[in-house]
């Protein structure tokens, strides 16, 4: 392999060195490793002094996430022979024993979930650009080390990508200064500080994000395997199509420490659509519960009670499908999770509701029912420990607001709104990103979706009482951007079905566009209400497939 390819030995004969020789520092308190599986096959490379602390390892804490990346590039780059099921021992272990506190993972629990956010670093500009330059900021907070190994993180990017010192990227910066050097003083009166970006960057990482924290002695003493077997309501919501509601139960699995079996049932509210599927997860330093059920990732976070954990479920090539979910652990009293519609119009009679749940009473009555005024249940159409189906109608009169829903020992706190009029619809996301795709690399989709918003009881726009009616029926279409003259983004970046997904064109050249251009372009999202003329619409840009994933994570396995 090694001959075949001298630029990656180079780059070893250059990298390893740094693992094989490093002393540990002599009084930066760094954990020792005692696992005998991370022992022997870290070793090699890994020296272990007269304490059990190992180089480089012992003087570093991280997110399974973080820790998956760099057993992969063990692997990859410095020829670490493991066996799958070793490299999982070690990935438990070392997230386990040298992880995150609850408190310091919680802020960027955003990255392990892939969610599409817009996240500022606000505590120190310099390592925001310089860091997030070329990956997330949240991959580095997601990390705890000794300033030696904060040192030698620099020294490792400075081997494997050479032009990191003088070539900012995305807008950024590099390691090194590339603006001439200040002579004034700043507004404060200070002389400017005209070192270099990376050490600004360094005293910053090992001051805000050292190895030893109040917070993980706190956690690693008080952690114990978290004991999650038993019942849980599923309270979603999937982008496109709305609320989902139903139960997974959670059972031990011998096999391993802190594994577990899932069976999961639920319900797409709005379409009735029925999900069902088994799959396993692990929990990683207590709190960071990893599953996979077929095609779906989990990600979740654990509260201390376990009695709730909330996270998202995600598929895709790109991680772009998912559903946002909390679950909560049921008892056997009656738990009302959720209706089939999001919201009641006045003057409506016969309107059919569902009632989502566990436990629920399945002898009823429709005064059984309550709502709130102007508002009754006139059938009760059946009615099962999971489900009831009514009929409800809605007085021409009957106050506009947020309404509790209250069943016989159960009552669900806003769980329904009662509108006059759609005063406004919205597109959500207001800005969203597809990649083309299909020949050669996988496409990015792109759901959108359109809700309606009552101008609530003061009948303003844009006030504290608006209403949120969830999601609404509308047309939906795609108009043109316009950039450049002659604009015509429109034509060939892709289609949008009625339900608001977006999917994008093929990659690679398009000979019919000028200059043999890809498929990529901006383009408004819009939709239009069907029952009266009211409009909305979002920014999509359609752009190129990642060429280039480095040590892509596996989720879930």
């Amino acid at each position: 392999m090694t001959a075949r390819n001298p630029i990656a030995l180079a780059l070893f004969m250059l990298i390893a060195p740094i693992a094989r020789a490093q002393p540990a520092p002599p009084d930066d308190g760094g954990m020792p490793v005692r696992n005998d599986i991370v022992r022997a096959k870290c070793g090699a490379c890994h020296r272990t002094d007269d304490k059990g602390r190992m180089s480089r390892i012992s003087y570093r804490r991280a997110t399974p996430e973080n820790w998956e990346k760099t057993i992969k590039r063990m692997v990859v780059l410095n020829h670490a022979s493991l066996e799958p099921a070793d490299a999982r021992i070690i990935l438990k272990y070392l997230a386990d024993q040298q992880g995150l506190a609850p408190e310091e993972a919680r802020p960027v629990e955003f990255e392990p979930e892939r969610r599409m956010v817009e996240f500022s670093y606000d505590k120190d500009k310099d390592t925001a650009d310089t860091c997030g330059s070329c990956h997330s900021i949240a991959r580095v907070l997601s990390e705890r080390r000794t300033k030696e190994e904060w040192e030698l993180l620099v020294a490792m990017h400075r081997g494997y990508y050479p032009l990191v010192d003088n070539q900012p990227m995305n807008g950024g910066q590099g390691f090194r200064r590339t603006r001439p050097m200040q002579t004034e003083p700043g507004p404060d009166g200070r002389p400017p500080d005209n070192r270099h970006p990376m050490d600004k960057a360094l005293e910053h990482l090992t001051k805000t994000l050292p190895l030893k924290t109040s917070e993980w002695a706190a956690w690693s003493a008080a952690m114990q395997p978290p004991k999650l077997a038993g019942r849980w309501a599923i309270i979603g919501a999937l982008p496109g199509k709305g609320a989902v509601y139903g139960q997974v139960t959670i059972a031990a699995d011998p096999s391993g420490a802190d594994s577990f079996t899932t069976e999961t049932r639920y319900t797409v509210a709005r379409t009735g659509e029925a999900v069902s599927r088994t799959g396993k997860a692990l929990v990683y330093t207590g709190y960071q519960w990893r599953g996979r059920e077929g095609e779906w990732r989990q990600v979740m976070f654990v509260e201390r009670d376990w009695k709730s954990m909330s996270g998202r479920w995600f598929t895709g090539a790109y991680d772009e499908t998912g559903v946002d979910v909390k679950l909560v652990r049921l008892s056997g009293e009656p738990a009302i999770f959720g209706t089939s519609v999001a919201a009641l119009k006045t003057s409506s009679t016969a309107q059919a509701v569902r009632i989502f749940g566990a436990n629920l009473p399945t002898t009823l009555t429709p005064a059984d029912v309550g709502l709130g005024q102007g508002v009754k249940a006139t059938r009760v159409v059946s009615a099962r420990p999971d489900e009831i189906a009514l009929e409800i109608e809605v007085a021409a009169a009957a106050p506009v607001g947020v309404r509790d829903l209250s069943l016989p020992g159960a009552v669900k706190t806003g769980a329904l709104v009662v509108y006059d009029t759609i005063d406004a619809i919205k597109v959500t996301p207001q800005a969203g990103m597809a990649r083309v795709g299909g020949n050669v690399f996988p496409k990015q989709f792109q759901q959108f979706e359109a809700v309606g918003i009552n101008n609530g009881p003061d009948g303003k726009p844009g006030t504290a009482d608006d209403l949120d009616l969830g999601i609404v029926n509308v047309k939906w279409s795609i108009e043109e951007y316009t950039a450049t003259f002659g604009d015509d983004d429109a034509q060939y970046v892709g289609t949008l079905d009625e339900n608001g997904l977006f999917t994008p064109a093929v990659d690679g050249p398009n000979p019919k566009r000028v200059g043999d251009r890809n498929n990529v372009g901006d383009v408004w999202v819009v939709a239009e209400l069907v029952e009266r003329p009211l409009r909305a619409r979002a920014h999509l840009l359609v752009t190129v497939p990642l060429y280039m994933a480095w040590f892509q994570a596996e989720g879930g396995k």
